[in-house]
């Protein structure tokens, strides 16, 4: 349907932009026959905008002839009568259209040769000559006139040519008299009109005239079809002076210059129009020949449109039976003409509206069932929790996307297959099934149970749910699966817990810490003098061990209080590379002491840390990868960095990759939790400060082990603009002023 309109407008477009052209080409075609002188240069964009005009119809017409044709072939209804239709009204238009044409070719032609007369160009030629013998006249007495005036200056002095030049010129009836002397120095100078301040100079076709033939005349035309005669003449005078110029301007009187000038026209003129007799003949042939094709072009689409119009109500009568008869009741039919077809279209809508009432209400129902699925599915797809519904025999009915992602396995388009036959191929999911089975087995419809799956750097507690389908689905049968991610919330109990037990340790052992080891020192300082050398020297090795545990002790409660406390964080954007140097400087390569290779990634960008936090963090891993490699040969200890991305956010990945003895299997899950630890002298707080510090820092850390094959810790920080970073520094410290 939007094709159709498309095609409508894109047609309604052409059409007038097919009229705009020809109405222009003809508008300038009118133009270059009513004036030939624009012919040469308004010819080429006549014929490219008559031509374009012309394209655009012979498109539309193309177009209309592929779509009758292409009706035919299909068998359109309709199609047969509109060729019908078309033919006749061509042949219509054609033959008075040729008719015309070539009766009109005819009448120009004769016309046009009517306008030419050999009497009339004689008479013209002429009178030319006459106009042109009468100045030829006027213009040997001026200059006759000239010699004489240049006689009567012979002799008279400089001083008196002005009063001598002014007397002759009113004498003689010039305009203007003027002397120059050497061709372009005025010695004198005299003028009819005060207007004319200075004299024009002579040309230099003037110049060469006079050392030619002694004199120049000529004739000069002015405003409002007037004209001057020029004349100059050498004066007489004395040989060794300077040749002077007399110079002078005449009318040509007021009635014989306008009638010269318009006898000159006209034969101009006539001499144009004999000249340009054929040119015009083919412009007016071509003018008509464009108008006639134009004509014809149009009446052809006309006869298209008209044709369409006439048949379009039987051909959507046709099509809307065939419609009907394939079951589309939504079809009505466009009732614009109040005739017999109108009438029987009519007929026609309101039988397929008793139609389409009765369907409507078989659709209503279902309608409103997909409209309860759809907001089921949509609820499901919004869940955190995952859900997969099966049927009775264990195959997948639907799941939702948490359960995908939960699960670490694809179910969109595997509906209908055995959840048992994805399993195999999933570890996790295999645990799952295996336990669906053995309560199905016990037939309970009804259970909760908590899984412990495979992840990486890990493992992942889920909390299970399962319950038989109700309502609509009891015929079929079939359970619901719910199940969530409960790590993370376990993960916090036991750092809730472990931070109480080292807040009440911290608090209950640091008390008495400071008077056990005062009460030893003064006990050592008061009886160390008094007693026996042996008995001397056993309570100064008891008091001092007395003093040790103590500092041991105490070291062990800072450490509590330090994991069961908030860090007070203080951010700054650094590289991280740098800090890194900085830290693995203090770890020389020494003898029989491990080396640090660095593999830093380069051009990594800052991010926002708190500097000493994060030297604790590399600190304690460093350490703790040395104490690892302790009397091992071949012992290495290699850092890197890299610019990762992780769900469409950047992070700076830090690797610490020892080959030392790894570590088992059942400390591998545990090892990040409080007391845990494979040292004998270690506290187990190391790894669980580390883990605090780097959830402190908005990133994760994750560890992987193999026995005897070393241990990798992978530190994910994230990557951070300036203005997330203040940000949180401001939530953080308000925070922190609300727990104060």
């Amino acid at each position: 349907m939007e094709f159709k309109i498309i095609r409508r407008q894109l047609a309604t477009v052409l059409i007038v932009a097919a009229l705009a052209l020809a109405i222009t080409g003809l508008a300038l075609l009118t133009e270059i026959t009513s004036n030939s002188e624009n012919f040469g240069y308004l010819y080429p964009f006549i014929l490219l905008i008559n031509g374009a005009g012309v394209a655009v119809l012979l498109l539309l017409i193309g177009a209309n002839l592929w779509r009758l044709f292409r009706d035919h072939r299909r068998n359109v209804p309709g199609a047969r009568l509109k060729s019908r239709l078309v033919s006749i009204f061509v042949v219509l238009v054609l033959a008075p259209l040729l008719v015309v044409y070539l009766f009109s070719i005819q009448f120009l032609n004769e016309s046009i040769d009517s306008w030419f007369d050999v009497e009339i160009e004689q008479g013209l030629a002429d009178a030319l000559d006459l106009s042109r013998g009468a100045l030829d006249l006027r213009m040997r007495d001026n200059l006759d006139r000239t010699r004489s005036l240049a006689d009567s200056l012979y002799g008279v002095p400089d001083k008196d040519m002005y009063e001598h030049l002014r007397r002759l010129r009113i004498n003689a009836g010039a305009r203007e008299l003027t002397v120059l002397a050497g061709g372009y120095r005025i010695i004198a100078t005299s003028s009819s009109n005060p207007s004319d301040q200075l004299p024009l100079l002579p040309s230099e076709e003037m110049l060469l005239s006079l050392r030619r033939n002694k004199f120049y005349v000529a004739l000069e035309p002015r405003p409002g079809d007037q004209y001057l005669v020029r004349t100059a003449v050498l004066l007489p005078g004395r040989s060794g002076r300077e040749i002077r110029i007399l110079q002078g301007l005449y009318p040509l009187g007021k009635r014989l210059g306008p009638l010269a000038g318009s006898v000159q026209k006209t034969v101009t003129r006539y001499a144009e129009l004999s000249f340009l007799r054929e040119p015009l003949k083919g412009g007016f042939i071509l003018t008509l020949s464009i108008v006639v094709l134009i004509a014809f072009l149009i009446a052809v689409y006309g006869a298209f449109f008209f044709a369409r119009r006439l048949i379009a109500p039987v051909q959507n009568l046709v099509a809307g039976t065939r419609a009907v008869a394939q079951g589309d009741l939504d079809t009505r039919l466009p009732t614009s003409e109040r005739d017999e077809i109108g009438f029987l279209v009519d007929s026609f809508n309101d039988m397929i509206d008793q139609l389409s009432t009765a369907r409507a209400e078989a659709r209503r129902s279902e309608t409103k069932v997909e409209n309860e699925r759809a907001g089921i599915e949509a609820i499901l797809a919004s869940l955190s929790t995952g859900v997969i519904a099966l049927e009775k025999n264990l195959t997948i009915r639907t799941a939702n996307g948490a359960a995908e992602v939960l699960l670490n396995q694809k179910f969109r388009g595997r509906e209908g297959e055995s959840i048992a036959s994805l399993a195999q191929e999933n570890p996790g999911l295999k645990k799952i099934v295996e336990i669906v089975q053995g309560h199905l087995k016990l037939e309970e419809s009804e259970w909760r149970e908590q899984v412990k799956l495979p992840a990486e750097g890990g493992s992942r507690v889920l909390v299970c749910a399962c319950t038989s389908l109700p309502g609509s689905f009891r015929s079929r049968g079939g359970f619901v699966l719910v199940f969530d991610d409960i790590t993370e919330l376990l993960q916090a109990q036991r750092e809730a817990a472990w931070g109480e037990v080292a807040r009440r340790l911290a608090h209950e052992i640091k008390n008495p810490l400071t008077p056990i080891q005062l009460s030893a020192e003064r006990m050592r300082k008061k009886i160390l003098n008094v007693i026996d050398p042996t008995s001397a020297k056993l309570l100064d090795r008891a008091t001092q061990t007395i003093v040790q545990q103590v500092e041991a002790m105490r070291d062990m409660v800072n450490a509590f209080s330090e994991y069961a406390r908030a860090p007070a964080m203080n951010r700054t954007f650094l590289n991280i590379n740098h800090l890194i140097t900085q830290v693995t400087d203090l770890y020389p390569a020494q003898h029989n002491q491990p080396v640090v290779r660095l593999d830093l990634e380069e051009s990594l960008p800052d991010i926002s840390v708190d500097a000493v936090r994060m030297r604790q963090v590399l600190h304690n891993l460093i350490r703790n990868a040395l104490e690892a490699l302790e009397s091992q040969e071949d012992a290495e200890v290699a850092l890197t960095t890299k610019l990762v991305e992780k769900k469409k956010r950047q992070y700076i990945q830090i690797i610490i990759r020892d080959n030392g003895p790894g570590l088992p299997e059942d400390d591998r899950e545990k090892i990040f939790e409080p007391y845990v630890t494979t040292k004998t002298k270690g506290t187990g707080l190391g790894l669980a400060i580390v883990k605090k510090l780097v959830e402190e820092h908005g990133g994760e850390v994750g560890i992987e082990s193999e026995v005897d094959e070393g241990t990798s810790v992978k530190i994910l920080l994230p990557v951070e603009e300036m203005n997330d970073v203040k940000k949180s520094v401001t939530q953080e410290g308000g925070t922190r002023r609300q727990s104060a």
